[in-house]
């Protein structure tokens, strides 16, 4: 038989934002006239939709619309530090001090309007764009209840800040907090290998991820699927070589990338187990996606044709050579490769 199949599965464990040191980010909120909100941070875009799950986290804490929040010029020298965009911070820690931010100016907003309307602030509601006080008839626009604040000399404005309580780990016995949050995944790769050139099929992948709380569920399934093909990439195709310091796959004719047909379905299950630090309850999900996809591959090779790959990527050449290399055992040692299988 020519093709054969397998499955395999892997687990992985994440630790979110910088290691062994403090990770910290600002942000700055104000619900600006016409009911609109700036968000300001130091944030960088760079493919990962931070920019859309800020302006989903502001407009939800704030009572408005994604559409009619604005995120400011991110230069640091006009901006509050938000650092890098690595580690699988960007959610967790700009994230979370946008939240801040956002609850801050919205609370000035509130305790001008409940003292226009000689309510109890606690039954103040916004949401869509409107302020209303819960069990009266009063009900305005927030453009207008920005109007009132201003006409009352109140600018409602917030800033947040969010740092991690982490430390180094012990050069003696190891122990330390290196991380504040973790997430957890788990993948199952179903894959056919062809036993006549080597080749590897990827046919599925299921992945279950923890990511704390899903701010924008189908982002969250976007990084996961981009993950997963990365790592396949990594796994099965790209070899970057060196021969003396100079690269010899400097062109995309030797160095094999995944293609659109060698993505296989993916199905992703999105387990939300809240932070417990932090006011959103969020973690992330940028890299974690990809760890435990190449170990669940490499198992399901394992599984289809007996052969253990340990050096990456597993190429047709590499998975061929091990299978034949296999049968040259069980012919030594006269042990039938069906039964041995």
């Amino acid at each position: 038989m020519a093709r054969k199949r397998g499955r395999g599965v892997a687990a992985c464990w994440y630790g979110i934002a910088r290691t062994a040191t403090v990770d910290r980010a600002g942000a700055w909120a104000e619900i600006d006239d016409g009911g609109t909100v700036k968000i300001l941070t130091g944030v960088t875009e760079i493919g990962e939709g931070i920019l859309t799950v800020l302006a989903q986290i502001a407009a939800h804490e704030i009572g408005v619309k994604p559409a009619d929040v604005t995120l400011g010029d991110n230069d640091t020298a006009r901006s509050p530090e938000a650092a890098h965009a690595g580690a699988t911070r960007q959610t967790y820690m700009i994230g979370n001090c946008v939240a801040i931010a956002a609850r801050q100016a919205r609370e000035k907003l509130v305790e001008v309007i409940a003292d226009h309307w000689d309510v109890a602030a606690s039954t103040i509601e916004t949401a869509n764009g409107e302020i209303w006080a819960a069990g009266t008839n009063h009900r305005i626009s927030m453009g207008e209840a920005v109007r009132i604040c201003k006409a009352k000399g109140v600018v409602p404005l917030g800033s947040g800040s969010f740092g991690t309580d982490t430390t180094g780990l012990d050069p003696i016995d190891g122990a330390g907090r290196p991380w504040q949050a973790y997430v957890f995944g788990c993948q199952v790769a179903e894959v056919e290998v062809d036993t006549i050139t080597g080749e590897v099929q990827v046919l599925g992948i299921w992945a279950a991820h923890d990511v704390g709380r899903a701010v924008n569920p189908r982002g969250v399934e976007g990084q996961i699927e981009g993950g997963i093909v990365q790592a396949l990439g990594q796994g099965l195709m790209e070899d970057y070589k060196l021969d003396q310091g100079r690269t010899s796959t400097s062109g995309f004719a030797k160095y094999i990338l995944p293609t659109a047909l060698d993505v296989p379905h993916v199905t992703s299950i999105i387990i939300e187990d809240p932070d417990p630090i932090g006011p959103l309850g969020v973690k992330g999900i940028g890299e974690p996606a990809m760890i435990p996809t190449i170990p669940a591959v490499m198992n399901a090779i394992y599984d289809a044709v007996g052969v253990r790959i340990t050096s990456l990527p597993a190429t047709p050449e590499k998975v061929l050579d091990a299978i034949k290399e296999k049968e040259k055992s069980h012919t030594r040692r006269n042990i039938p490769a069906v039964a041995a299988e």
